[in-house]
């Protein structure tokens, strides 16, 4: 069963393998990705982000899944000396960098609720794989139609951070201006929830970042700087 849709601002792909999948299975996955966008998305002006934000809702009165995403966003920020943070000066808040990952890793918890075991669930380029083997590709910082690496997993998340599709647009807290020691970092992780504000959060930090990101536990890592130099972590699981 294969289905795609554009929710969150970006295509969202499910492959289904396992035999008798039905289309109606992805019903909730992508109903969940549409109650996600409409409640915690800040450019929508009734969302309880941009409520919370606007100072219309008290800290205390957010929805338990907010709360867990802010709680989330704290826990980066700390991790990072505040090289990661949902609110910047001068801008909104917007934890989008977080509710990504968030969110379809709990679509991915509700396939397997459902009792899904091979599949693949493609966000914009961040990857959440069951039963596999899978391959997902890495792309190149600066060429689109090549790959820097192909990855292998079974069950795992894959996440990249980089420049090349909306150019400076990660911020380091700390300084409030772009992030721009590394072209791309790539974080696989055992949930997207991790990979993905793991990815977002180590550009953030810049070329320190890659350190950071291959030392947090469960967490592998591909990158490559500004001087287009290239890391992977010894564990990377590098297709053969």
């Amino acid at each position: 069963m294969r289905r795609v849709e554009h929710v969150m601002g970006f295509p969202v792909s499910l492959l289904v393998e396992d035999e008798g999948a039905r289309a109606e299975d992805a019903d909730p996955v992508f109903a969940w990705l549409r109650e996600v966008d409409a409640r915690f998305s800040p450019f929508r002006p009734d969302s309880e982000v941009s409520r919370l934000d606007r100072g219309e809702l008290a800290p205390g009165a957010v929805s338990a899944d907010l709360a867990e995403v802010l709680g989330l966003c704290e826990r980066y920020r700390e991790a990072t000396g505040g090289a990661f943070d949902v609110r910047l000066p001068g801008r909104g808040l917007d934890p989008c960098a977080v509710v990504k990952g968030w969110a379809v890793q709990r679509a991915a918890d509700l396939l397997h609720a459902a009792g899904a075991r091979r599949f693949c669930l493609n966000a914009g380029g961040d990857v959440v794989v069951s039963g596999g083997p899978w391959r997902v590709g890495v792309r190149h910082p600066e060429h689109a139609d090549r790959l820097c690496t192909v990855l292998e997993l079974t069950d795992g998340a894959v996440a990249t951070s980089a420049r090349y599709e909306r150019g400076d647009h990660i911020l380091d807290g700390r300084t409030g201006r772009p992030a721009t020691g590394l072209l791309s970092l790539t974080v696989v992780a055992p949930s997207l929830t991790e990979a993905d504000a793991a990815a977002t959060a180590a550009f953030a930090l810049g070329a320190e970042g890659v350190a950071w990101a291959a030392a947090r536990e469960g967490c592998e890592v591909f990158a490559v700087d500004a001087e287009r130099r290239v890391f992977r972590t010894a564990g990377l699981p590098t297709a053969a």
